[in-house]
């Protein structure tokens, strides 16, 4: 979700809630404590150098059970982020604590915001020697393939 499309969304809602994946819900006396441009400057492992900007937003869970953040209110908050720090429609990422400081990518449900699980992947498959992914299939599809091949005969 990029901060266009969060834009969009808030006034439309009454209430805000974030889930994550799973269907917790983040306590609804959250937070959120910042919202910020991150630049991130690397050489991935083929060797290329690679430049990512985001949009930074971290809830913090505070133990304030009587105030709620409104979605106007964040609304606020992410029009003077653009104004102050030149934030343009940059992808949004979630820093949330759970056990720990999970960094997650945001999406909407048409009801909650739901704070989707990031993955690890190598960005250089095709020059840092990585082997390509082998399709995964099911033992019971192995008995429905027929390949003319007998375990006896050497072939696999």
């Amino acid at each position: 979700m990029t901060f266009g499309q969060i834009k969009k969304i808030l006034p439309e809602l009454n209430a805000l809630e974030f889930q994550l994946e799973n269907g917790t819900f983040v306590p609804s006396h959250f937070h959120v404590t910042e919202i910020g441009k991150i630049t991130k400057k690397f050489i991935d492992c083929g060797g290329t150098l690679r430049n990512e900007e985001k949009v930074n937003f971290q809830l913090w869970n505070a133990d304030d059970q009587e105030h709620r953040l409104k979605p106007e209110k964040l609304l606020g908050i992410i029009r003077l982020s653009e104004e102050q720090l030149g934030i343009g429609d940059l992808e949004i990422e979630v820093e949330f604590q759970d056990t720990t400081i999970g960094r997650y990518d945001l999406d909407f449900n048409g009801r909650n915001f739901v704070l989707k699980n990031k993955l690890t992947a190598c960005l250089a498959q095709d020059s840092c020697g990585t082997p390509p992914q082998k399709q995964k299939i099911a033992p019971s599809e192995l008995t429905r393939q027929k390949s003319g091949c007998s375990p006896e005969s050497g072939c696999c």
